[in-house]
């Protein structure tokens, strides 16, 4: 019973690392397609720099604003146990690992935090006493 306690902070404390991170990365977006647009403004529309800008300036804070919002809902799902979010932060972590060292840290942390097997097995009960619930009455 206390690991389960243990591993619930550990959930809630993966959860709001996540929702921080999706709404820095989601102002960091923003932040990177103004100032990416702002630098194409510098550049004449005859060279080929200016279809590079063009293209940084749509698909990296694309990248960067899909991971925040998978981060951001991923978190908040974490936060009522929804077994579906546990995946999708699994999916953010991972591919954050990449991001040295702070995203590193974070993804490790969260995998370690997310793959523990008192942790599976709080999201599977969250799962089983949701679906009696629910088929129950109907």
């Amino acid at each position: 019973m206390e690991d389960t306690n243990k591993m619930k902070k550990h959930v809630t404390v993966v959860g709001a690392i996540h929702i921080g991170f999706g709404f820095i990365g989601l102002i960091g977006a923003l932040a990177t397609f103004f100032a990416l647009r702002f630098a194409h403004g510098f550049v004449s529309n005859e060279e080929i720099p200016s279809m590079v800008l063009n293209f940084l300036s749509v698909s990296v804070p694309l990248l960067i604003g899909f991971l925040s919002t998978l981060g951001l809902v991923g978190g908040i799902g974490l936060l009522s146990y929804q077994p579906w979010a546990r995946f999708i932060v699994m999916i953010v972590a991972a591919v954050g690992c990449l991001n040295i060292p702070i995203g590193t840290l974070k993804g490790v942390y969260s995998l370690w935090v997310l793959l523990q097997d008192e942790t599976v097995k709080l999201f599977e009960s969250k799962r089983f006493n949701g679906s009696q619930t629910t088929a129950g009455g109907i």
